[in-house]
């Protein structure tokens, strides 16, 4: 028996290593929310033919890793801790078209539709925490005009996000992504970033770096004003933001690598959860092999091993991403 973790949940599965070291799972069991039928594989109304399924399957069972690279997962296998973790695949591409939903909290970003969207990332362990009562301002200023700020705590833990939330007194939907899903989703590679999304779904500002003070301009380089501005010639103004080009030229989709690092993040954040400290380091390491510049695993899972992240290894990982000429903060033109 293996332990699958996926976002939001681990769970028993059903499964061995083979001699050539694959996983296999039992082929009279669900996987990943899919069902063996006579006709292939199916979840709700989806259904993967037998044809292309038959790639996954072998004597032994189902190829656990080949199954999901089918159904757009990506899996990262622990043979000594036994578990395996899955993150979102190609299947799950970010794009311009629409804005991947989500659920946090009881709250779906669906339910919004119809207004516009400032979808604001933050984290306790970021200086941009001290930003959340202006974001909070500025939501209540433009919710009148038909804009809602959703900001998202990208903390592992809901307990160091809730200070910060209460202290800001928001009345607009602040969420904490435990889990990362909507941070895998966005592909939120640090804090703090912002999507704007419009009444019809659509990405029109996609990953960008903002803040709604001033407070650390002098380290990161960032104009509040200029953005505050910027969002106001969108709702007030009806300025479209960018085209449906634009937003592709600088919309930044997730590599193979990057998948694959959220992978053993997810997998990391269990087992540390587990007391298994050894093991979740080991794959905190293989995450930031994969992805060097991913400063919201590098950093917002420090305390998982005992750093501080705003301490020597932070700055430690300043050091070494300037060095490699890697951007901390990526602003669009505003």
């Amino acid at each position: 028996m293996f332990t699958a973790v996926e976002a939001g949940r681990a769970y028993g599965l059903d499964a061995r290593l083979d001699d050539r070291g694959r996983l296999l799972a039992a082929p009279d069991r669900p996987l990943l929310g899919w069902e063996r039928k006579p006709h292939g594989w199916c979840r709700e109304e989806a259904c993967l033919p037998a044809a292309r399924a038959a790639a996954a399957e072998t004597p032994g069972g189902v190829d656990v890793a080949a199954f999901a690279g089918l159904v757009g997962k990506v899996a990262v296998i622990d043979p000594d801790e036994r578990a395996v973790a899955f993150a979102e695949g190609a299947a799950q591409a970010l794009g311009a078209d629409e804005a991947p939903d989500f659920t946090l909290d009881g709250v779906a970003l669906s339910d919004l539709r119809g207004r516009k969207v400032a979808l604001v990332f933050w984290a306790s362990w970021c200086g941009c925490r001290y930003d959340l009562p202006a974001w909070q301002e500025r939501h209540a200023a433009l919710e009148g005009d038909g804009l809602t700020v959703v900001s998202v705590a990208l903390d592992r833990s809901a307990a160091d996000a809730r200070p910060w939330i209460e202290e800001a007194k928001v009345t607009h939907p602040a969420l904490v992504d435990a889990e990362g899903v909507a941070a895998e989703l966005y592909n939120v590679i640090n804090v703090p970033t912002v999507v704007w999304i419009d009444e019809e779904g659509r990405i029109v500002r996609p990953q960008d770096s903002q803040t709604a003070t001033d407070l650390f301009r002098s380290m990161n380089g960032l104009d509040s004003e200029a953005s505050h501005a910027a969002l106001r010639r969108w709702v007030l103004d009806r300025d479209p933001g960018l085209t449906a080009a634009e937003v592709r030229e600088h919309l930044r989709v997730p590599t193979a690598e990057e998948r694959r690092a959220r992978a053993h993040a997810r997998l990391a954040v269990w087992l540390a959860r587990e007391g298994r400290a050894a093991a979740a380091r080991r794959h905190l390491d293989e995450a930031a092999a994969l992805a060097p510049h991913d400063v919201a695993i590098r950093r917002g899972l420090m305390a998982l091993t005992g750093e501080d992240p705003f301490g020597d290894a932070y700055f430690a990982l300043r050091d070494e991403l300037e060095r490699s000429g890697v951007p901390i903060y990526r602003p669009l033109p505003l």
